[in-house]
C-alpha cells in the first residue's frame, strides 16, 4: 500500500514540474515575441519602414546644379546653368502591340528617327524603368508632348539643367567643359561617390575644382508595385544641392583685349601679377568652344577639333615649351650679375660672328654691334657677348641652376590639370639621354642665349619676368581667387598668395636687372614696337629660330612688365609668345605693348592701336577664329 502511494506522489509530482516548464517556455516565448516586435514595430520601426520602401519603390535621381563660375569682379558670370528638359520613356508603360505607334510618335516630336528609341529601349520593353531618350529638349517641344500625352503612354519629362558659357573663345582653353563621366573615370572616381550619371569637368577649371562644382543629387521616390509599376501616390522629394560658386582671377575685359591683340596668330599671352601670382588673362589661339563640347553632338565635335589644324584644344600657355630665346639673357645677366662671373663694365667686341667649333656662329646682327658691356649687351641682345661670358665664364652648371632658380624646368603648380615643365638641359641631361654622347661647349653657348634643348612655356617666361619684379620672389600662379555659397554668396574660401620659390640673389642685383631691362625698351632693341609715351615698360624681346637654312622660321617673343615706376602690387607682367607656324612680322612687342596700353589706360584694342601709332596694322592684328 505504502509502494502505491508512493508511485502516485511521484507522477504528480513529474506532471506538476512539467506543466511548470511548459508554463515558464510559454511565457519565454510570449516575452520574446513581445520584445521582438517592440524592436521591429518601435525600437526599429524606422529602419525596416526604410527597408520595405526600398524594396516597393522606384527612386528618380534629381540632378543637381553645378555651381556657377564668375571673373574677378565676382558679379560677372562666365559660365552658368540654363533650364533644360529630358524625356524618358517607360517602356512597360505601353500597352501591349503599341509599342511602334508610340515610339514613332514620340520620335517626331523630337525629331528623331525611331530607331534611335530602339536603340535604347533594346531588351528593356518590358522595363516599367525610365529610359533617358533625348536631352536638351526645348521648352515648346514638351509642351506639344504634354498637349498629346494621351497618346503617349510611358512618356515622361524632367528637368535637367545644362551648362552654359556665356563667355566664349580663348577663355575656354582656360574653363575647359563638362561630359558624361567615363568608364575610366568612374573607376578613379567611385569612391567619391560619383556614378555612371554624372557629368564630370573634362579640362581646365572645370575639370580642376570638379568635386566643388559638383552638386549633391536629389531624388524623388514613388512607391511601385512587384512588376516596378508606380501606385498613385505623393512622392517624397529629397531636393538637390547646388555646387559652390567659383570666382577666378580672370579679368575678361583684359582677356578680351589680350586676345584681339594676338589675333588670328598661332600663339599665346598670358598676364600675370606678380605680386600674388594671380593670372589676369590667359589667351591661347586657336581655341575651341566649350558649349559645342558640353552639348548633345559633342562626339562629333571633339574628334572635329581633335583633328583639326594646330591643335585647338591645347592651352600654348601651360601646355606648350619652347626654346625662350633672348628672353632668357634676363636669366644670364642675373647669373653675370650675381656670380660676378664678368665685370658688367668691360666690353667684349662683336663682329657679327663668332667663329668656334669648326662653324660660324652669326649674331642676328650680321654688320656686329662693336664694343659692348653686359648692359647694352642686354639691350642689344647680342648674341655674341653672352656666348662668349657663358662658354667662358659661368658654364652649363651656373646657368641651369640659375634657370631652376627661376622655375624653369619645374611645375609652376598652376591650378588647371594640363601643364607642362618644360627642361633645363645638364651635362647629366644629356649624356642620359643621348646614350653617352658628352656635354660640348657648344651646347653652353646654344643655352647661353635660351636655344638648344632649353624650353620653357609662356608661363614660366612670365614667372620668370615676375621673380623680377618681386626681386627674387616667386608666387604660385592661380587662377582661383574664391569661392562662395551658392544660395548666399557667403565667401567659403579665399586663395591667398603662395611663395613657390625665394631666390638668394642680392637685392642689389635685382635693381640692376631691373634698371638694365628698363633700359633696353628706351634704348634697345624694342625701342619702336614697345615705345610707349604713358606707361613706362621694361621688358626683354626674344626670336627662338625654328627649321634650317631654307626652312629657317622663328618664334616671336615679348616678356615685360608695367608700370616700371609704380609700386609693386601695381605692377603687371605681359607675355606674348607668337610661333614660327605664322607668318614672319615680329608682331609679339606690337601686342604686348597694346595690351598694357590698354589695361593701364582703360582703353579698347582699337582705342590702344590708334594711340601707340599702330592703327596701320589694326587690320592684321585683329583677326578672328578661322
Amino acid at each position: 500500500m505504502s509502494d502505491v502511494l508512493h508511485d502516485g506522489s511521484d507522477d504528480i509530482g513529474k506532471r506538476n514540474a512539467r506543466l511548470a516548464f511548459l508554463s515558464i517556455l510559454i511565457v519565454a516565448l510570449f516575452a520574446f515575441y513581445t520584445l521582438r516586435l517592440y524592436s521591429m514595430q518601435i525600437a526599429n520601426g524606422g529602419y525596416w519602414k526604410d527597408q520595405a520602401v526600398k524594396m516597393t519603390s522606384t527612386p528618380t535621381i534629381l540632378d543637381a546644379q553645378r555651381g556657377e563660375i564668375y571673373d574677378r569682379n565676382g558679379d560677372n558670370p562666365i559660365v552658368v546653368n540654363r533650364d533644360s528638359f529630358v524625356v524618358e520613356l517607360r517602356p512597360g508603360e505601353i500597352p501591349s502591340g503599341q509599342y511602334d505607334t508610340v515610339a514613332t510618335k514620340l520620335a517626331e516630336f523630337l525629331g528623331i528617327s525611331k530607331s534611335v528609341i530602339d536603340k535604347k529601349t533594346l531588351g528593356k520593353r518590358d522595363s516599367f524603368q525610365a529610359q533617358e531618350i533625348k536631352i536638351n529638349v526645348p521648352l515648346d517641344v514638351i509642351s506639344n508632348i504634354a498637349e498629346n500625352l494621351t497618346d503617349l503612354p510611358g512618356v515622361s519629362w524632367k528637368n535637367k539643367p545644362i551648362r552654359s558659357y556665356l563667355e566664349t573663345g580663348s577663355i575656354c582653353n582656360i574653363l575647359g567643359y563638362v561630359g558624361k563621366i567615363s568608364a575610366t573615370e568612374l573607376k578613379l572616381m567611385n569612391n567619391d561617390g560619383y556614378t555612371r550619371n554624372y557629368e564630370v569637368g573634362k579640362t581646365g577649371i572645370e575639370k580642376q575644382y570638379d568635386r566643388l562644382l559638383q552638386g549633391i543629387p536629389g531624388s524623388e521616390t514613388r512607391l511601385t508595385d512587384a512588376r516596378g509599376r508606380l501606385i498613385d501616390e505623393e512622392p517624397i522629394v529629397v531636393p538637390p544641392q547646388m555646387g559652390k560658386n567659383l570666382v577666378l582671377t580672370i579679368d575678361t575685359r583684359i582677356q578680351k583685349l589680350a586676345e584681339e591683340a594676338l589675333g588670328n596668330r598661332v600663339g599665346s599671352v598670358v598676364v600675370l601679377r606678380p605680386s600674388t601670382g594671380e593670372v589676369l588673362a590667359m589667351v591661347t589661339y586657336p581655341y575651341f568652344d566649350s558649349n559645342l563640347l558640353s552639348g548633345e553632338n559633342s562626339s562629333q565635335e571633339y574628334y572635329r577639333y581633335v583633328n583639326a589644324p594646330n591643335k585647338p584644344l591645347l592651352n600654348r600657355a601651360v601646355g606648350s615649351s619652347y626654346p625662350p630665346a633672348s628672353t632668357f639673357k634676363t636669366i644670364m645677366t642675373t647669373a653675370i650679375l650675381s656670380e660676378r662671373a664678368f665685370p658688367a663694365d668691360k666690353p667684349v667686341e662683336c663682329k657679327g660672328n663668332l667663329f668656334y667649333g669648326n662653324r660660324l656662329w652669326n649674331c642676328h646682327l650680321k654688320s656686329g654691334h662693336g664694343w659692348l658691356d653686359l648692359k647694352n649687351a642686354l639691350a642689344q641682345s647680342c648674341d655674341v657677348y653672352y656666348w662668349i661670358v657663358g662658354r667662358d665664364y659661368l658654364g652649363v652648371d651656373i646657368i641651369s641652376s640659375y634657370a631652376m632658380e627661376f622655375g624653369f624646368g619645374q611645375s609652376l603648380e598652376i591650378d588647371l590639370p594640363s601643364h607642362v615643365t618644360g627642361l633645363v638641359p645638364t651635362a647629366q641631361w644629356k649624356e642620359r639621354e643621348n646614350k653617352n654622347d658628352k656635354w660640348t661647349l657648344g651646347d653652353t653657348m646654344n643655352i647661353s642665349i635660351g636655344q638648344g634643348n632649353m624650353l620653357a612655356t609662356p608661363l614660366h617666361v612670365a614667372n620668370m619676368m615676375a621673380m623680377v619684379c618681386n626681386s627674387g620672389v616667386i608666387y604660385k600662379p592661380h587662377l582661383l581667387k574664391e569661392v562662395r555659397d551658392p544660395n548666399t554668396n557667403d565667401l567659403i574660401q579665399s586663395v591667398e598668395p603662395e611663395v613657390l620659390h625665394e631666390s638668394t640673389v642680392e637685392k642689389s642685383v635685382w635693381k640692376t636687372v631691373q634698371r638694365y631691362l628698363r633700359y633696353m625698351i628706351t634704348d634697345g632693341t624694342a625701342t619702336y614696337p614697345m615705345g610707349n609715351k604713358k606707361i613706362q615698360i621694361a621688358g626683354k624681346t626674344g626670336t627662338a629660330q625654328v627649321g634650317r637654312d631654307e626652312e629657317k622660321r622663328w618664334h616671336s617673343w615679348m616678356v615685360a612688365y608695367a608700370p616700371f615706376d609704380a609700386p609693386l602690387e601695381d605692377q603687371l607682367v605681359v607675355t606674348t609668345m607668337v610661333e614660327a607656324v605664322n607668318n614672319w612680322e615680329w608682331w609679339a612687342p606690337y601686342a604686348t605693348n597694346i595690351v598694357i596700353q590698354g589695361i593701364f589706360e582703360n582703353q579698347t584694342f582699337e582705342e590702344a592701336s590708334k594711340e601707340l601709332g599702330f592703327a596701320y596694322m589694326i587690320q592684321d592684328a585683329a583677326g578672328g577664329q578661322e
